[in-house]
């Protein structure tokens, strides 16, 4: 992967602690963070004791006992609510006031992943190669099989369709006059994850073998993205282009998807540190080019892609993972989760 960009200069031991930092609230939940979500103005964060935080400016977080065991997977539902999968195999909706509602129970075995679509109600869960799903307020969900334990969910920017990821590829759901009609979308290997770009005209899974693959819809176009020194299980679009911005990488890596065949033939935009550590989590700030990069030695980054695409250092190394971060719109506060349970909320527009 290339990228001619400046380079931002490091300790031998990784990057000092910010102005940011010191700013900021540190909390020591004691729960590894599993998942990050942001619904607007608050922001979520998942955790390994089976609890939710929710994360306002000027007011203590609201925190929620939701699962018994770790929460494996979250999805914003709504705005002011998330969806949840837990080990306790409870499949849970969570408003921001921390009301709780058990949407399903699915018997000892895990909710592994979830998905919903805010604007139209569906939400969806998996528990093995079975995934269910409820259609706006059905109080029965649909059942759809699949030839092995399912990976990845996520819901179309129409809600008309479902991609689910799977060994041997991606199975895409359809909403007909009868029922859901399957397309297969087939590439060898175990997908991880998967994702829609925000026009709905490319589907993009994770590869256990350290790459991305996609396809173009109108005509099956295969896309290989490839070159990672480790799985690239985080992924976020970023921008108008847009880029999709990725984890797996000594560098944030983004893949433009403005031409004919999307990343095709292209190389990346890759923003370069000096340092050794993997980029571990990424979002993008909504409505900008703004992207957010958590490294496994606990540092975090900042760089906007469509401006001359450098690195900005917003929090520096720590020793644990950053599993998660978020900011919000107005850019009022950042939200970074760690491996450890650390959170730190603090504010950004300064």
């Amino acid at each position: 992967m290339s990228g001619g960009v400046e380079r931002v200069d490091g300790l031998d031991g990784g990057f000092p602690s910010s102005q940011l930092e010191h700013d900021g609230e540190l909390i020591r939940t004691g729960a590894p963070v599993t998942g990050v979500v942001g619904l607007g103005e608050v922001i979520v964060t998942a955790h390994g004791d089976g609890g939710l935080r929710f994360f306002g400016a000027d007011q203590p977080p609201v925190i929620a006992p939701v699962h018994d065991g770790v929460i494996l997977s979250m999805a914003r539902a709504g705005a002011d609510r998330v969806v949840t999968g837990g080990e306790d195999g409870a499949f849970r909706e969570t408003a921001t006031d921390g009301t709780t509602t058990l949407i399903a129970r699915l018997g000892r075995r895990w909710v592994d992943c979830v998905a919903a679509h805010p604007r139209r109600g569906h939400k969806a869960c998996s528990v093995g190669g079975r995934v269910s799903v409820w259609i706006g307020a059905a109080p029965e969900p649909v059942e759809l099989e699949h030839p092995s334990t399912v990976a990845g969910l996520a819901f179309d920017p129409t809600g008309k369709r479902l991609a689910v990821a799977h060994y041997g590829g991606v199975t895409l759901w359809t909403r007909t006059g009868t029922g859901w009609r399957p397309d297969r979308l087939e590439w060898a290997g175990s997908h991880v994850s998967v994702a829609w770009s925000p026009d709905g005209a490319y589907v993009v899974s994770a590869m256990q073998e350290n790459a991305l693959h996609g396809w173009r819809l109108q005509d099956s176009l295969h896309m290989t993205m490839s070159g990672y020194p480790a799985k690239p299980r985080a992924s976020a679009w970023v921008g108008s282009r847009p880029y999709l911005a990725t984890s797996g990488a000594d560098q944030i890596v983004a893949w433009p998807f403005d031409g004919e065949e999307g990343p095709m033939g292209r190389a990346p935009l890759a923003v370069n540190y000096a340092g050794p550590a993997l980029v571990s989590a990424v979002n993008g700030l909504p409505g900008t080019a703004v992207v957010f990069a958590g490294l496994d030695d606990g540092a975090v980054l900042m760089s906007d892609l469509e401006a001359k695409p450098q690195a900005l250092v917003l929090r520096g190394t720590t020793g644990e993972a950053v599993t998660g971060v978020a900011a919000t719109p107005s850019l009022s506060h950042l939200l970074v989760g760690d491996s450890a349970g650390t959170v730190l909320w603090a504010p950004l527009k300064a």
